[in-house]
């Protein structure tokens, strides 16, 4: 018999979903290290950063039984780090803080693809200047923001080509009818 209540395999193991645990601790990092205590936009950039992260988390979770689901929550997640995205930029200008050259972009770009545990970002913030991790986290999260498009694209195709829940559950409960019709009653003995 088909199943219809396919898990998608588990979220720690996608990319998207480990630069986004990247942002979220640069970010937890630069909010309290470099903004005033009080401001509040340290609890909007770090809230950002963890709705962008969790909404990965239960977006894939839903994909078990609600594909309209997680193209929404992957939609979410993308705009909580486009949120996050407008916050770095805004520090940057306001502090009249240079936004990195696109040579520059490049190679942190190249660096940041091949690097996705966070154990990495921790270790190196404490050394990095507030200009430098905001333009680190910029690059990330422009990567980050072209992952999420994908995976929404690859939802959305994965929908179209086998529909929702109720769609697959009418499939399974067809082909299982026609198995017993056939004298397939689907067990297979060990």
């Amino acid at each position: 018999m088909n199943g219809f209540l396919i898990s998608k395999g588990d979220y720690r193991n996608l990319i998207v979903f480990k630069k986004a645990e990247c942002i979220y601790d640069i970010t937890f990092y630069f909010a309290h290290r470099y903004l005033k205590k009080g401001d509040r936009t340290i609890d909007q950039m770090i809230q950002a950063a963890r709705s962008g992260k969790q909404n990965i988390i239960e977006g894939s979770s839903a994909s078990v039984t609600s594909r309209e689901t997680e193209i929404k929550l992957f939609n979410v997640a993308k705009a909580s780090f486009e949120e996050l995205l407008a916050d770095y930029e805004d520090y940057l200008r306001v502090r009249k803080l240079a936004i990195w050259p696109d040579e520059k972009v490049r190679k942190v770009r190249d660096f940041c693809r091949r690097n996705n545990d966070s154990s990495l970002y921790r270790r190196i913030a404490p050394d990095r200047d507030d200009c430098t991790l905001a333009n680190l986290s910029i690059t990330m999260i422009h990567q980050e923001l072209y992952l999420l498009f994908k995976l929404i694209e690859r939802a959305k195709n994965d929908f179209i080509q086998n529909g929702g829940i109720r769609e697959e559950m009418t499939r399974a409960r067809i082909d299982y009818r026609n198995k017993q019709r056939n004298g397939d009653s689907g067990y297979k003995p060990e």
